[in-house]
């Protein structure tokens, strides 16, 4: 299910929305210049270098680097990360990483980061379907810092589910789940027209926002909860999908909407027939 557009009305054209959806294409076009290609996104080296690694965040002042190793297959690539004197870390890790941002710095910058062409137009669609919407209910300021302290709860949430992982986290996923949240209880009547999968049969259908956020979030918190089971307590799929940041994320925009938004919700347009 493609959400395409809702029924609510805009007071002002959303600057702060189109500026966020801007400097994410414009972040990723740099990440491939830097190794990697348009549609399998960045090289691993630049996910690692800008990326928020849980492990450097919950370590201060140890940083983490992507190496060659062997394996049975032959070289790889992997992650190593400075040990911590007398703790559980990375045994073996000898030596120190080359220069990077500042562990603080990759809190920010792994928001506007995407790890492929379809992980950058999910994310933007999102963003750009719901967060106008949001937007229109508070200050620019406030929309901005609405966003910005969504994705750092959201990536908040998925390091406190595994705090020793050295997979870099990527993308804006965490920041829009939070715009989804406060768009969730702003407007749980709104309708979104949305295009529709089922086997070969595609169609469009206005489907409640309630039902297609709330079917959302439920989807994350199931595989979210059930990668839980795997070793090692960690939250993300197989696929690498940082399901906990989502469902952060998610809970911060229904927390705190109410402590943002300024004016009242336009009623949504009704039907036409």
């Amino acid at each position: 299910m493609f959400p395409l557009k809702d029924n609510i009305p805009l007071a002002r054209f959303p600057l702060v929305t189109v500026a966020l959806v801007a400097i994410n294409v414009i972040a990723y076009l740099l990440e491939i210049r830097h190794g990697g290609s348009f549609f399998g996104g960045p090289a691993d080296s630049v996910a690692v270098h800008y990326g928020a690694i849980p492990y450097e965040l919950t370590h201060p002042g140890k940083h983490c680097e992507l190496v060659s190793v062997q394996t049975l297959e032959g070289v790889g690539r992997s992650v190593a990360c400075q040990p911590v004197p007398f703790r559980v870390g990375q045994p073996g890790v000898l030596g120190s990483p080359g220069a990077q941002p500042a562990t603080w710095e990759t809190a920010f910058t792994s928001m506007f980061l995407h790890g492929s062409f379809l992980h950058i137009f999910g994310n933007m669609l999102f963003l750009a379907i719901f967060g106008p919407t949001v937007e229109d209910a508070m200050s620019r300021p406030r929309y901005l810092a609405f966003y910005l302290l969504g994705g750092l709860v959201a990536l908040g949430a998925q390091v406190l589910v595994d705090p020793s992982s050295t997979g870099p986290t990527l993308g804006a996923s965490g920041a829009i789940a939070g715009v989804l949240g406060g768009y969730l209880l702003l407007y749980p009547r709104a309708r979104v027209l949305s295009l529709v999968f089922i086997v070969f049969f595609v169609t469009i259908i206005e489907v409640p926002a309630v039902f297609l956020l709330g079917f959302w979030f439920l989807e994350q918190l199931y595989f979210g909860l059930a990668g839980l089971d795997r070793v090692g307590g960690i939250g993300s799929s197989g696929e690498g999908v940082a399901y906990f940041a989502h469902i952060g994320g998610f809970a911060f925009g229904l927390l705190a909407i109410r402590l943002f938004a300024l004016r009242r919700a336009n009623r949504p347009r009704l039907p036409v027939y």
